[in-house]
């Protein structure tokens, strides 16, 4: 079947297309060239007096996984039960801060987006993960593989094991998972919080392995440069909400010594400590970082204001923030000797001082990194916010007026301790693009995602244009998933299953000798169960798995 869109303002970073009128064409599933020999078009999509994007990814949301069903049965009360529709096309879902699988795929289609990407996959919950995701309809997945605080890497660290041995263990569990990518979550942190320690610094040695945050990045980020992974090290780095922590986060990009770095919801390590409150703005100082530093990106974890639940593998910081939880509950727990859980309820309030500088530093990354190919929008769904804040938080990034409005009506202490008023940038569309689209599509080596050009996926989404743009991007006319109008005016109008995204790595099968012996004495299973297969993805888990490779 062949599809025109026609006449339509392009919105196409990858191939430089800035709001140029010009026409689409579908074949199937596939974006392709203008076709030839008088083909027969079989619809026409009239998109004149709209602007045309790329479906939306999301970098770093937590959709999947051990502590997502935690949150959802921890906040019952925001779980108002969704009733399927009437025409049976849809399932019946609950959720507000953390929908169900179902109410997640429907959610983010009406947003425009049509991929997500799970940060934090555990290596032993990993199929509960992946089956999540597969539930999850209308989006196409992938996850980051969690190391750096297993038990069986830092024993390779603290005895000097080779780097082709890291290499291939590396290489090896981000195969047997299914994953595109790698995260360390406050290096070494989760496992020092388990030998109890309650800090631990870039410089500072783990008292049980003797290694150091910054050797562990270090050490992951030069296995995956040479792995040639796509994606750099997804890094949330030490002392996750702690005032003063801008300069670990610093010390952290010094650690990688000019390896390329991805800083996860950067928002939540900006803080200095200046002021009566001890606590301040460190946006300028991250912000002039990631200048400074071209093979460095970041995502934002930006907060908004509301009750939201968090939710991380940063044990360490989870339990000492947990007198702040509202409502006052919190859990704790350890998996496998792999990674830790913590899940706190939080609500984010406009008239604290804490919250409002948060938000506002949120701001100030965005406002102040220069090339939006460094930057990429999110709310580290749900830890600084719902995704469903997206339109609210583009139109903070494109109408200034809108900003000065929201700084008026927050805590004004907070107000005055930001730059935020005196920044006049206004994001336009093309920028809303990279952030939201291209950036995170190149930054993860998605060759057919985050673009409009001939051989990419028919991800597609058109817009009305009007002077709010909160209401354009909550509200898009169109969304096209796979070449099929998925969403019309609001309304879903198919339902189709997305596909899983993993690498494909070469690494040397001898390591799975002594991972053997490893998961014979420590293990809940054994390393011949531990592997997940690309049948099992597509029968048992039920979802395609697309492979991508990087030379």
């Amino acid at each position: 079947m062949l599809t025109r869109i026609k006449g339509g303002k392009i919105y196409d970073p990858i191939n430089g297309i800035d709001g140029v009128v010009q026409d689409l064409y579908i074949d199937e599933d596939k974006i392709i060239d203008k076709p030839l020999n008088g083909r027969k078009i079989n619809e026409t999509i009239d998109a004149d007096g709209l602007f045309v994007m790329s479906g939306g990814i999301d970098i770093h949301t937590h959709i999947g996984g051990g502590k997502v069903n935690i949150a959802r049965m921890m906040m019952t009360e925001e779980s108002d039960p969704h009733q399927v529709a009437p025409c049976g096309l849809l399932r019946s879902g609950s959720g507000r801060i953390v929908p169900s699988t179902f109410l997640t795929g429907y959610e983010y289609a009406k947003l425009g987006y049509t991929m997500c990407y799970e940060p934090a996959i555990v290596p032993s919950n990993a199929r509960q993960a992946h089956m999540e995701m597969a539930d999850t309809p209308l989006l196409d997945t992938g996850g980051y593989l969690v190391l750096g605080n297993d038990e069986y890497f830092l024993r390779l660290m603290a005895t000097g094991a080779e780097a082709a041995t890291i290499r291939d263990y590396i290489a090896f569990m981000v195969d047997a998972t299914q994953c595109i990518g790698v995260k360390v979550v406050n290096p070494g942190g989760i496992s020092a919080f388990k030998f109890n320690q309650r800090a631990l610094d870039v410089d500072e040695p783990h008292k049980h392995y003797g290694v150091t945050p910054g050797e562990i990045v270090r050490t992951l980020s030069e296995a995956l440069h040479d792995i040639k992974l796509s994606h750099p090290l997804h890094v949330h780095t030490s002392n996750l909400g702690v005032p003063g922590n801008f300069a670990s986060t610093i010390n952290t990009v010094k650690a990688a010594d000019g390896l390329p770095l991805h800083l996860a919801h950067v928002q939540f390590h900006s803080y200095g400590t200046e002021g009566k409150h001890k606590f301040s703005s460190a946006a300028m100082e991250i912000a002039n970082l990631v200048k400074q530093n071209p093979q460095i990106s970041v995502d934002v974890g930006h907060v908004m204001f509301n009750q939201t639940i968090t939710i991380s593998a940063d044990t360490m910081h989870q339990f000492a923030n947990r007198n702040h939880a509202h409502p006052r509950k919190s859990m704790f727990l350890d998996i496998e000797c792999e990674a830790g859980c913590g899940v706190v309820p939080f609500r984010y309030r406009s008239k604290s001082y804490v919250n409002a500088l948060q938000w506002a530093i949120g701001l100030e990354l965005f406002l102040a990194i220069d090339n939006p190919w460094q930057v990429f929008l999110t709310t580290d769904h749900p830890n600084g916010a719902s995704f469903t804040t997206y339109p609210h938080l583009i139109r903070l990034l494109m109408d200034k007026s809108c900003r000065d409005h929201a700084l008026s009506t927050i805590n004004q202490s907070a107000a005055r301790m930001s730059c935020v008023s005196q920044m006049t940038r206004e994001y336009s569309l093309y920028e809303i693009a990279i952030v939201t689209r291209a950036g995170p599509a190149r930054s993860l080596g998605l060759k057919d995602r985050g673009h409009l050009g001939a051989g990419a996926n028919a991800d597609i989404v058109l817009y009305r244009p009007n002077d709010n743009w909160e209401t354009v991007f909550a509200n898009p006319v169109r969304v096209m998933k796979d070449g099929r109008t998925v969403v019309l005016d609001g309304e879903i109008k198919h339902v189709i299953s997305g596909r899983s995204h993993r690498a494909i790595l070469e690494y040397d099968t001898n390591i799975k000798r002594e991972l053997g012996k490893y998961f014979e004495q420590s293990g809940s299973m054994r390393l011949s169960n531990f592997s997940i297969s690309d049948d099992e993805m597509a029968n048992a888990i039920g979802s395609q798995v697309v492979k991508h490779t990087w030379n």
